[in-house]
């Protein structure tokens, strides 16, 4: 591509970029961003080759269009692309629901809904910002595109083109079922890392209990360490399936609060020892649908 332009040049973004130019897949980056700071160190860590202030400028020959940003300011962004989205120009994104998307990509592009092609990068840290963008990020990852009844199959393949470049693995799923699945492997995930934190943080004796945690906590709420103006962002988009997926976690916390309160370890055990089975089961296909793409490249 000749020219590819990104609103939102930090961690997601940045390194679709990063991606991007280290496999020649692209001539020149533009990027779009809330703060003139944010883009100019995005430019001098070579990830954008051009910061834009003026949405039109920045549409004006592109290819491919990425919004990168929280998903509460695609509507907002796409309303501002609208006016200037050219023939040819193909647009994406990269957020963590789909059916909000969807809906505010409808209202803001109207008759020009054929060139937006829905997308979900299934790739991340709990860092943000342009330092935080690498170029392996995606090498391997899966990207869920939720394409439109409306949008040309050369489109979608333009889109799944690029990741493809940036080493990802390409899947297909309708935008509720991206959400209802999302809600219940990484929405809720998140909301119970963050809230484990809080609950902890809160505690008159936190500095004690932070003293001794150690691997196991570090693991299981790496996640907490996100952007929280993102996960409220993506909590809010959710809702219906994330009240849902909560609903029902916090029936089996009462079933395992249960199992305690009768002292039954055999049941207890029961739930272990399924988790862990399901869990080493998950891990072995996770490690045999990545390795052939990280050994291959691209």
């Amino acid at each position: 591509m000749k020219k590819i332009a990104i609103f939102g040049v930090g961690l997601i973004g940045g390194s679709f970029a990063l991606a991007l130019k280290g496999a020649g897949a692209v001539q020149q980056v533009v990027g779009v961003g809330r703060t003139a700071a944010t883009l100019e160190r995005a430019r001098a860590l070579g990830i954008i080759d051009v910061a834009c202030t003026s949405v039109q400028d920045a549409l004006a020959g592109a290819e491919l269009v990425l919004i990168a940003a929280p998903v509460a300011q695609t509507g907002a962004i796409l309303a501002a692309i609208a006016p200037h989205l050219q023939p040819g120009t193909v647009v994406t994104d990269a957020g963590s629901t789909k059916s909000d998307v969807v809906a505010a990509a409808r209202a803001a592009l109207g008759p020009k809904i054929a060139q937006f092609v829905p997308g979900h990068p299934i790739a991340g840290a709990e860092l943000s910002g342009p330092d935080a963008a690498m170029a392996q990020l995606y090498r391997g990852k899966k990207v869920v595109l939720t394409a439109l009844p409306e949008n040309a199959e050369a489109d979608v393949e333009r889109v799944a083109g690029a990741w493809r470049h940036c080493g990802a693995l390409i899947h297909r799923l309708g935008a509720e079922q991206h959400d209802s699945v999302f809600a219940a492997v990484s929405h809720l995930p998140h909301l119970l890392a963050f809230g484990l934190v809080d609950d902890i943080a809160r505690k008159a004796h936190a500095d004690l209990l932070f003293q001794y945690a150690a691997s196991g906590f570090r693991d299981f709420t790496r996640i907490a360490g996100s952007s929280p103006e993102m996960w409220r962002d993506i909590s809010i988009a959710n809702q219906a399936a994330l009240l849902r997926e909560l609903d029902e976690y916090m029936a089996q916390l009462a079933r395992m609060r249960g199992l305690l309160a009768a002292g039954d370890g055999t049941g207890l055990e029961a739930v272990y020892a399924n988790a862990q089975q399901a869990r080493h089961a998950w891990n072995k296909t996770i490690e045999a649908a990545e390795r052939p793409a990280i050994e291959g490249g691209n």
